[in-house]
């Protein structure tokens, strides 16, 4: 008969054995479901549906998914377990909460996103820009930026906050919006420089709100502006459509600005 020393020391060793046993277990059970968040989400707006690039989806109907915008793109090359395309035209903060998440689930390991442009009111920006000379272009420009500045945050942490709820296994990509212009640049027609400048201001704006929440969230920001510098509107060498017909492709990236401009910085961070 072993003494109660030799019992009580046996005793305490079996069950230091099975709690790290369980414990190996819980982390081998655990394993799998990091390793089975492998599906890629696209949500967002036309920059990334990918409006101006062609070769729309027929299915997508007004949401214009183009298979050459980068979220398609980087799918055709790496294969996800799933790619839940959501991207829409026209897109705002609360479209995408409304319609967009519903394909987002702890299965889900990647997520990319560009929005806030619309809550801004980019197209009618644009439209007056366009249409009524500089003075109502500045009018317009500094009203969309007093938006970024005052109220766009709470509407990207929302976003921000539901992406990360519905899929808490992801990494998510914040990704903004280029300069439109080259100022000075080469077109000789069309809206001012002066108004080519204060547009290229207000996505400075917008960036800049865009790239603070993406921090405060905790999520990666991806800044397109440098990739597009030398290819804006006005340039010899755009990747950006002007003003086109249909109407709706103006002010996007082509083809060449969703896999050259988009496509380098989103790869490099997913």
């Amino acid at each position: 008969m072993r003494p109660p020393r030799a019992r009580s020391l046996r005793t305490l060793s079996v069950a230091l054995l099975s709690a790290l046993g369980l414990a190996a277990a819980g982390i081998a059970a655990a394993a799998p479901a990091g390793a089975s968040a492998s599906g890629y989400a696209a949500l967002g707006d036309s920059y990334s549906s990918g409006v101006g690039a062609g070769n729309y989806i027929s299915s997508s109907g007004s949401c214009e998914r183009s298979t050459n915008a980068y979220p398609y793109l980087w799918q055709s090359s790496n294969a996800p377990s799933s790619f839940d395309f959501a991207a829409c035209s026209g897109a705002t903060t609360a479209d995408v909460l409304s319609s967009q998440l519903s394909g987002l689930n702890s299965s889900t390991g990647l997520v990319s996103i560009t929005i806030g442009g619309n809550d801004a009111g980019f197209s009618s920006t644009m439209e007056t820009c366009v249409l009524e000379g500089t003075s109502a272009c500045l009018s317009a420009v500094s009203t969309a930026e007093n938006f970024a500045n005052t109220q766009l945050a709470p509407k990207l942490d929302a976003v921000y906050a539901a992406i990360h709820a519905d899929a808490p296994n992801a990494h998510v990509v914040v990704l903004d919006y280029p300069h439109l212009y080259q100022v000075p640049g080469s077109c000789w027609f069309g809206i001012s420089d002066t108004s080519r400048n204060a547009i290229n201001g207000a996505a400075d704006d917008l960036d800049g709100v865009i790239a603070k929440r993406a921090a405060n969230a905790g999520f990666s920001f991806v800044d397109v502006r440098s990739a597009f510098t030398g290819h804006e509107i006005c340039s010899n060498d755009s990747w950006l459509h002007s003003t086109t017909f249909p109407i709706d492709e103006s002010y996007h990236p082509t083809a060449a600005g969703q896999s050259g401009g988009y496509l380098p910085g989103f790869t490099s961070a997913a």
